[in-house]
């Protein structure tokens, strides 16, 4: 159940963000990645507030269960620190999905 909750929000082409509202560095990666102009519907957040099972999976699925957990396509590439990190290799990243205008 949990896993085709996730793997619903998940597109080849889009960056999807799980966050909780509380959180200031999930408002980060969202105010980081709105630098960038996306196509419709290719950013999408993803409110998991409540949603243990789902933090659980990803402890599974990626060994952290802390948020945000940032997807580029169907890839976990980890927290805010990490899209920091790679904040200079998003727009050719975000180009290569076919995320971007």
């Amino acid at each position: 159940m949990v896993d085709s909750f996730v793997k619903s929000k998940l597109r080849d082409n889009k960056v999807t963000l799980f966050v909780k509202g509380s959180c200031p560095y999930c408002r980060n990666a969202i105010a980081l990645l709105k630098e960038f102009d996306f196509l419709p519907g290719c950013l999408e957040v993803v409110d998991i507030t409540g949603m243990d099972d789902v933090q659980d999976y990803f402890q599974q699925t990626t060994g952290q269960r802390t948020v945000p957990r940032v997807f580029i396509g169907n890839t976990c590439i980890g927290g805010f620190s990490d899209l920091q990190k790679m904040k200079q290799e998003l727009p050719t990243k975000l180009r290569q999905i076919g995320a971007l205008v």
